[in-house]
């Protein structure tokens, strides 16, 4: 079901009665005829019902029991047993063989349920002014048959400040518009109430569902920002540690001193990664917070390239503009960045220079990192490494830019924006 179908109060279709509600209409039918019969052998015994054109006993029972027993169906069939209830009344009145007083509230309820259950808002309108207009229809022509007969009756004592007859019209309608008023209006607000209950199950069920994916979301952001630092913490140093074997390995004959120096450097790294990942993994630990909280900042990029240089690469590090102070968050961006640019360089470039450089703009921080070699990311969108760094940049709503160089080499140029960090006296740095 659409938004804008449930919520139209028109167009709302009120589900149909429970196992439990129709069962509920069968024992509370059987209960009211029951009722309706006693009370009509009470008013027989007391003479209410006694004229010289009554009914027989049993069609007296008959109309009692028809007016009152479609009370059973009045939730499965309202527009049925409404107009069937409101046939019913009118005959019997017509035969003076009515019970007056349970009936009555037979009729009520009728009415009331059309209100309140009727499937179609516009039908339900007009059937149950339809049924009110042939009620007060009915007492009009009932008023005029019998006029002659209540007023010798009626007006013999009357003693009050009123006319007569024009106190008994406007007791006999006013009591009406109140019983028929009441009822349209009651059975309007257990519909709208029906409706508002629905309203706000649907709303709840949106709500769970909302609730659900947005707990379904966290996890696979979860299990991705985990996957991007694991990759970030342990790429850059292993491959750092493959170059450093493989150089050992050639130098180990030849240049034991050279080959001693490559073996220091991949314990080095070795350490490095191992206490990184215990690092992250504390931190993911204690208190669910990115691993980033417990992570390298920007002023740990000359140790990726002092190792990019241990591996025998020429590597150019500069820094443009003035430091400041940056956000921890795009501080440990920055170093990633960097880190994951160099890891592939190392990888896939098969290069003999890297350049890095860092440069403090106004209000952005630009990382640029270019090699000579004449290979590129792997895959034709870049592996886990670029991904990762998308999604770094993309966090800090930044600019991420690479490719191949036309003169040769691979370039990763990205902007991280920043808000200055404050200093004690409240003014930025």
């Amino acid at each position: 079901m659409s938004h804008g179908h449930w919520w139209n109060v028109e167009e709302w279709r009120r589900p149909g009665p429970t196992a439990a509600q129709r069962r509920n209409d069968l024992w509370i039918g059987l209960a009211v005829v029951t009722l309706a019969v006693l009370n009509l052998f009470l008013s027989r015994s007391a003479g209410f019902l006694h004229s010289e054109d009554a009914p027989a006993r049993a069609e007296q029972i008959a109309w009692a029991v028809g007016t009152t027993l479609p009370l059973v169906w009045r939730r499965r069939w309202p527009e049925a047993v409404a107009l069937i209830m409101s046939a019913l009344f009118i005959g019997a009145q017509f035969r003076g063989a009515q019970e007056q007083q349970v009936t009555s509230y037979a009729l009520y309820a009728a009415i009331y349920t059309l209100g309140a259950w009727g499937p179609n808002r516009q039908r339900t309108r007009i059937l149950r002014l339809a049924i009110i207009a042939a009620m007060f229809f009915w007492l009009t022509v009932a008023f005029v048959i019998s006029f002659e007969e209540i007023t010798s009756e009626e007006f013999t004592g009357a003693s009050g400040e009123l006319p007569a007859l024009w106190s008994l019209i406007f007791n006999i309608y006013g009591i009406n518009v109140m019983f028929f008023g009441s009822v349209y209006l009651v059975g309007d607000a257990a519909w709208n109430s029906a409706h508002r209950q629905h309203r706000l199950e649907v709303q709840a069920a949106e709500l769970r569902a909302a609730q659900e994916a947005v707990a379904e979301r966290a996890v696979i952001g979860e299990r991705v920002r985990i996957a991007r630092e694991l990759h970030d913490v342990v790429a850059h140093h292993v491959s750092v540690m493959g170059i450093q074997a493989s150089a050992c390995r050639r130098a180990l004959d030849k240049d034991p001193a050279r080959a001693r120096t490559a073996l220091t450097a991949i314990e080095e790294g070795a350490r490095t990664a191992v206490d990184e990942l215990r690092r992250m993994l504390g931190a993911l630990r204690a208190s669910g917070a990115t691993a980033d909280a417990a992570g390298a900042g920007i002023d740990r990029i000359p140790e990726i390239a002092d190792n990019a240089r241990e591996t025998g690469l020429t590597v150019h590090f500069a820094v443009y503009g003035d430091p400041v102070p940056l956000p921890d968050s795009v501080s440990q961006a920055a170093y990633r960045i960097v880190q994951e640019a160099v890891t592939n360089t190392l990888k896939h470039a098969h290069a003999g220079v890297l350049d890095i450089r860092v440069r403090y703009l106004s209000a952005d921080v630009e990382l640029d990192v270019t090699d000579d070699g004449r290979g590129g990311p792997p895959g034709a969108g870049g592996g886990m490494g670029l991904i990762g760094m998308r999604e770094r940049v993309a966090v800090h709503d930044g600019v991420l830019e690479h490719g191949p160089l036309s003169g040769g080499g691979y370039r990763v140029r990205a902007r991280l924006p920043y808000t200055p960090v404050l200093t004690t006296a409240g003014a930025p740095e």
